[in-house]
């Protein structure tokens, strides 16, 4: 008898709070609605399924659906009214720059049509994750919340993190407080800027925004923010993608000490390179294929560079420093050719992003030089 009464309590309690999380998922206790979130699931980590649930072993990315991780979490209905939407159920190493368009699109498109969105979150695999939230901070038009969120560890693995990081991403979505402050990428109850955040390393907190990324954090109240960028984005984004369905090829490559530089079949569009300094073989690839109208930005691994610009301005006035050699000769070639872009504080990766997106309105290195500097 008591077995059965103690039963029936817990059935009883569970059928409560089932209900009183729908009633919360509707409105506020003051009758308010609660804000609509959209969440795109693109798969990763945080869609992961273990062959042996529980444990710390191998599993398979981008498995659970949308609807599944949401459901996995029930205190999200007391935050907000939660939509789901898939876009995908990959590892994030198979997302691809058509993808990103696609995403973009589909983002900007649900945001101008749905004015009952709060905002926007998007699941993501982590070893990706920083290029895509880039991609997304420099592309979508609107200045409403979108956050990417991911785990590090599988949903059915011991102790995830996935559902404590999708409730801060949703808190976060649904917040007044995050509109205007660009793609932000919510992990470990922080909130990075999407165009500082990095992957360093494989486990929880394993992310960081620098120096100047960290812009606030997440607590049971909603996000409390310190920072904001100042870089252009969201509305003010000149990037409109309605009219792109594929971005141009742009290369990534590391210059190094005895290095003889890249190899291309033929000239790409684009090339960034990692550089503190070119050696001489290196330096006559890259004078070949800018004189080829393969627009060269070069990027430090540290993210300074002593040959960018100062402003804006500057790249008006047609003053853009070009890197020298201590050769009379080379100087002179050099003057001779399009000028070489210079990042501002951008791992390679996401110069290569900008590269990308700047090639698709001009192929003038100083009018790329500008994005560089404002974005």
């Amino acid at each position: 008898m008591l077995t059965a009464l103690t039963r029936g309590a817990t059935l009883s309690a569970c059928l409560l709070l089932a209900n009183a999380h729908e009633s919360l998922g509707q409105s506020t206790r003051t009758g308010r609605p609660r804000p609509k979130v959209l969440v795109i699931a693109t798969g990763g980590t945080i869609a992961g399924v273990q062959d042996k649930p529980g444990t710390t072993g191998d599993y398979k990315a981008g498995t659970l659906t949308a609807e599944q991780i949401v459901a996995s979490v029930p205190e999200l209905a007391t935050v907000a009214q939660v939509e789901t939407e898939q876009f995908s159920n990959v590892a994030s190493s198979l997302i691809t720059p058509l993808q990103w368009v696609a995403l973009a699109k589909r983002i900007n498109l649900v945001l101008k049509q749905r004015g009952d969105l709060a905002g926007v979150v998007v699941t993501h695999g982590t070893d990706r994750l920083e290029e895509t939230a880039f991609f997304l901070y420099l592309t979508i038009r609107s200045d409403k919340p979108v956050i990417v969120v991911g785990s590090q560890r599988p949903a059915t693995g011991v102790s995830p993190d996935g559902p404590m990081n999708l409730l801060g991403a949703v808190r976060t979505a649904a917040s007044p407080a995050a509109v205007g402050k660009g793609v932000l990428v919510e992990l470990d109850d922080r909130l990075i800027s999407a165009r500082e955040v990095r992957k360093l390393y494989q486990r929880t907190g394993g992310f960081s925004g620098g120096d100047m990324g960290l812009l606030g954090v997440v607590t049971t109240s909603g996000p409390e923010f310190f920072y904001a960028p100042v870089r252009r984005h969201g509305s003010t984004s000149e990037f409109d993608l309605s009219r792109v369905d594929s971005l141009p090829q742009v290369e990534l490559t590391f210059s190094y000490p005895g290095g003889t530089g890249p190899l291309f079949a033929s000239p790409p569009a684009g090339v960034v390179v990692a550089t503190t300094g070119l050696t001489r073989a290196e330096g006559s690839v890259f004078r070949a294929l800018r004189g080829a109208g393969t627009v060269i930005v070069t990027s430090f691994p540290s993210g300074d560079n002593v040959n960018q610009p100062r402003s804006a301005a500057e790249i008006r006035s047609d003053t853009v420093q070009i890197p020298k050699t201590a050769d009379d000769s080379l100087r002179v070639a050099e003057r001779a050719l399009p000028p070489t872009v210079v990042t501002q504080h951008l791992t390679p990766q996401k110069a290569r992003i900008l590269l990308m997106l700047a090639l698709t309105r001009t192929r003038d290195p100083r009018e790329v030089q500008r994005y560089f500097v404002e974005y």
